[in-house]
């Protein structure tokens, strides 16, 4: 989670390109909304979420007609889950989360969605206050692992917000993204993303849903596009190709924390789904990188 703004007065604040994946949530007040690839401004109410997935310069404001001050003026410093307070505040609290994702998880996730997915508080958004209230309990009481847990909190209310959306406007859809709008599914996806080292077994993920093995199986199947054990061997593998690049921690430890005793049948598993031995792909990436930023 990257913190919040509480705007006050005529107020409009310009966010340039970047790479980031955004998720607004307006707490109290509203504001309007202005974005590359959007045919008109949208007005944001308290109470509801926006998401802007492809990183493209946008703009929030009380005013559309107030002059536009660059955000990198007024955070200079990462807010690490703190509110800033611009102009005395009191008028609009927007909190916002940052989310970046790999190369290949970026093109499952951002190809199916609008610039702007905008939910609305017209229907029952229990979950979404829930996340709200204890995200806002984070940033006003902060506590050791605060930023940890709003974190985690900050990822699952993506979820939540992506699960409504898919739900409310493409029924029927086939992937992992519109198996959120299936609260069953969509709670074994978040058991698995969570726990990825854990013995999962069809029997075990049907019963965390409250699902006969049979029944979890075909419904899993249709919604993703895959059953439940090639999406847990996929997941993990993406998870190893993270941690292959981002830690110094060894292929042997790599496997055994995402559940694989053998290092050899983890490997195994690995270069079938990504293509490439763990050393190799992390060499790959690695020197693609340091190509990168040369």
């Amino acid at each position: 989670m990257a913190g919040g703004i509480d705007a006050g007065g005529d107020w409009s604040i310009q966010f340039e390109q970047d790479a980031y994946f955004r998720c607004f949530a307006i707490v109290s007040g509203s504001c309007w909304l202005s974005a590359e690839g959007m045919d008109s401004p949208v007005r944001l109410q308290e109470g509801e979420f926006v998401v802007l997935p492809h990183g493209r310069a946008f703009r929030l404001a009380s005013d559309l007609w107030a002059p536009p001050v660059d955000i990198m003026t007024i955070i200079t410093a990462p807010l690490n889950g703190r509110v800033l307070c611009w102009q005395g505040g009191g008028d609009c609290l927007a909190l916002c989360a940052l989310f970046t994702f790999n190369d290949g998880d970026a093109d499952i996730l951002l190809g199916v969605l609008p610039p702007l997915v905008h939910i609305r508080k017209d229907a029952d958004r229990a979950a979404m206050r829930w996340y709200l209230e204890r995200m806002m309990k984070v940033t006003r009481e902060p506590q050791p692992g605060g930023v940890l847990l709003g974190e985690h909190l900050a990822q699952m209310m993506l979820v939540e917000v992506l699960g409504l959306y898919l739900g409310d406007t493409v029924p029927g859809g086939v992937g992992w993204l519109y198996a959120l709008a299936d609260k069953q599914i969509s709670a074994a996806i978040t058991a698995m993303h969570e726990n990825p080292g854990y013995r999962w077994t069809l029997q075990a993920l049907a019963e965390r849903v409250g699902m006969s093995r049979s029944a979890f199986a075909g419904r899993f199947k249709e919604r993703v596009g895959a059953s439940a054990m090639e999406y847990l061997t996929r997941w993990r593998m993406r998870r190893a190709g993270h941690k292959l690049v981002t830690s110094t921690d060894p292929v042997s430890s790599i496997a055994l924390s995402l559940g694989y005793e053998s290092e050899s049948a983890f490997c195994f598993a690995f270069k079938r789904e990504m293509g490439n031995s763990p050393r190799q792909y992390s060499h790959a990436r690695l020197s693609a990188f340091s190509d990168a930023h040369q």
